[in-house]
């Protein structure tokens, strides 16, 4: 299971409900923050989330709406909260451009934090043995904009009314089951994995796309997510306008979520100058499980059923 709070989910400029641009996800011991717009350590303080070990960022493009928080985030982490690392993970543009801010904030050389830029490409960005992390290519005005799929891994359960029906006591040694070892008991029988784990389970998939200007390229790395977390800066009657500026309207992120198979759809960067029942009005004819994110929402990504 993935957790889900939006920090932030205004578009371009903050609103007096929303904040700019900022979500955290978190799953078991990890915590990463995705894109970090104006405000987002007051929005951090705000939600109960607070600093600690979010030291893993992940930015969806370079604007500045989606990482001008960053310098001052930089400064807390440092001076209040003794956080000795910063890891920002990124494509080339986008570092290259919180590099450029951290100069001006802080002074070329003068930054106080480690900071590890971490370039990233399409694919497996990092991963352990429960999940994984990877990011894929996303369209949108400039070069290295991305998206990113949080995937558990499948696994079979362990049936522990299998386990003591065989007499397997508690504690390390069924462990060694579900790692993948056969054991031998005290009277001699031995006991493999396959007679005490189930059937292989899918694990949740939450997909989060920052901004966005077409679909077409979406759908495959959307296809039977779990959540996907997408932009709807406009409304269909502004679509003209939605594809100048490289955005994508409730409709279209209704369509990519139909055309994806998903399971849930969560719209995000909304614009000052629609409501959200107005967003919703034109994406649930579309694809009916939409919700709109306000901001400090959470959501419980789990595998549906």
């Amino acid at each position: 299971m993935f957790e889900l709070i939006f920090l932030g989910t205004s578009a371009s400029a903050p609103s007096v409900r929303r904040g700019l641009s900022a979500a955290v996800v978190l799953h078991n011991e990890y915590r990463f923050l995705i894109d970090c717009g104006e405000g987002t350590q007051r929005q951090l303080l705000q939600s109960g989330l607070g600093f600690r070990r979010l030291d893993r960022i992940l930015l969806t493009h370079g604007h500045l709406d989606h990482i001008l928080g960053l310098g001052g985030l930089a400064s807390t982490f440092a001076r209040w909260e003794m956080i000795p690392r910063m890891d920002i993970y990124g494509g080339r543009s986008a570092l290259e451009r919180v590099d450029g801010l951290f100069r001006v904030v802080f002074g070329a050389g003068r930054l106080p934090l480690q900071v590890v830029y971490q370039e990233i490409q399409p694919g497996v960005i990092m991963e352990d043995d429960s999940f994984k992390l990877c990011a894929f290519p996303v369209s949108h005005r400039g070069r290295d904009c991305y998206g990113f799929t949080f995937a558990e891994k499948a696994r079979r359960p362990f049936l522990a009314e299998r386990a003591e029906a065989l007499g397997i006591p508690a504690g390390p040694v069924r462990k060694r089951l579900v790692n993948g070892e056969t054991i031998v008991l005290e009277d001699g029988r031995n006991v493999g994995p396959e007679d005490v784990l189930g059937d292989l389970v899918e694990g949740a998939k939450l997909v989060f796309v920052g901004d966005a200007g077409r679909i077409d390229d979406l759908v495959e790395p959307a296809r039977g997510a779990d959540a996907l977390v997408i932009e709807a800066t406009y409304l269909e009657e502004e679509a003209e306008l939605a594809q100048a500026y490289s955005h994508l309207t409730a409709a279209q992120a209704a369509a990519l979520a139909r055309a994806a198979q998903v399971r849930r759809l969560i719209l995000t960067h909304i614009s000052r100058r629609y409501s959200a029942k107005q967003v919703l009005a034109e994406a649930r004819p579309i694809f009916p499980d939409t919700v709109v994110a306000e901001d400090f929402d959470q959501f419980k990504i789990a595998r549906s059923k």
